[in-house]
């Protein structure tokens, strides 16, 4: 009995979390300290708080992996979540561990918009998207995380010859359209874009660097 105890202590998962990007949210654990077991095997479950009842997640029972994917059971965005996540090796299951709370609106991470770039001789006229949610509506298309948050577009601008820290902002707002203008011909630009929730106050990180000469 002993041993069996030593083993359900040493297979117990560690670090049970939620990471979640643009509501896509995950449960992530890492293995407990008897790294050797390679035949341990997880179960994870899921409630909203203050329910009793834990819920099993079917395709995360008996996995190797040491991560489940919870985006449809979280999508109720402003509910608080648990989840947690037990081991099995050699017939012995550890006790659960447990993630701490986890409500999706107020801790998933925004990501960036997308970008493109127009330019004529003195200006740029860029188009942005913001990010989409895995949910969708009605005909089939993904939810824009501005439907769940009031979002701002900020729009930056890096002289390629100043300092490369150098970032200016030049727009922030709701267009999804903007033009740059009074930009001089022959200059190297680059622009990225950010999402910022004033309610919050964060920001996304900033998309990929976009690069043109006028």
């Amino acid at each position: 009995v002993l041993e069996n105890r030593d083993l359900q202590d040493l297979i117990k998962p560690q670090k049970v979390e939620f990471h979640s990007l643009n509501f896509n949210s995950t449960l992530h654990w890492q293995p407990g300290r008897a790294r050797e077991a390679r035949d341990t095997v997880y179960f994870v479950q899921y409630k909203v708080y203050g329910q009793s009842t834990w819920q099993n997640k079917d395709s995360c029972w008996g996995i190797q992996n040491h991560v489940c994917d919870l985006t449809n059971e979280t999508s109720d965005i402003q509910e608080p979540y648990y989840g947690r996540v037990k081991a099995a090796s050699a017939g012995v299951y550890s006790d659960w561990s447990l993630s701490c709370r986890f409500t999706p609106w107020r801790e998933t991470v925004i990501g960036p918009p997308m970008v493109t770039v127009v330019h004529s001789s003195k200006s740029l006229i860029l188009k942005l998207q913001a990010p989409r949610s895995p949910y969708r509506r009605r005909r089939g298309s993904k939810i824009p995380m501005t439907n769940y948050y009031d979002l701002l577009y900020q729009v930056f601008i890096i002289n390629n010859f100043l300092d490369e820290q150098h970032k200016v902002l030049v727009y922030e707002g709701k267009n999804k359209v903007v033009k740059i203008e009074d930009l001089r011909p022959g200059v190297s630009y680059c622009v990225v874009a950010k999402m910022y929730m004033p309610m919050l106050d964060r920001s996304s990180a900033d998309s990929s660097r976009q690069c043109t000469v006028l």
